[in-house]
């Protein structure tokens, strides 16, 4: 038996916690970084923020043999707890990916001072095969997802080292 995974990444932020935590539960600008690929567009960002509510978020991804065919990837989550400014938790159910279960996703927003935060986003993948394929990607997946919130909500803070 395998033991369970667990993917865990962090950010800090030149940005007011309180600032970065609504970006989470504010479509115009979670549409920015939720869930968005490189290649992709996101197409729908729906958030009911409260517990008990949710999110869907499609995001439109070029078919990977290089044609001109996309399929959309739709992510569905459940919000568990919303504890503003420090505390997101919801199920994550990511559909047209193989995968059938929900994960459940937890993120921390820690005020460093009134100016500066850091995120720390934990996935529980759980513990079969299916969590140790998955284990990369989502860890490539969400620390991408935080830096694209440093460039899309703070760009002119680019780059400004704590």
């Amino acid at each position: 038996m395998s033991s369970a995974v667990t993917v865990r990444v962090s950010h800090r932020y030149c940005a007011p916690a309180e600032k970065v935590f609504d970006a989470w539960l504010t479509p115009a600008q979670a549409s920015r970084f939720l869930f968005r690929t490189r290649t992709g567009n996101v197409m729908q960002c729906q958030i009911q923020p409260s517990v008990g509510g949710g999110f869907t978020v499609t995001d439109r991804r070029p078919a990977a043999d290089g044609d001109e065919s996309v399929f959309d990837v739709v992510h569905l989550g459940k919000f568990v707890a919303i504890e503003r400014p420090h505390r997101l938790m919801f199920d994550l159910s990511v559909l047209n990916m193989g995968a059938d279960e929900s994960t459940r996703v937890t993120v921390e927003v820690k005020p460093l001072n009134a100016a500066t935060c850091e995120v720390t986003i934990s996935q529980e993948l759980g513990a079969g095969r299916d969590a140790h394929f998955h284990q990369e990607p989502s860890r490539k997946g969400w620390t991408s997802m935080l830096q694209t919130i440093e460039r899309e909500l703070f760009p002119r803070r680019v780059g400004v080292q704590l």
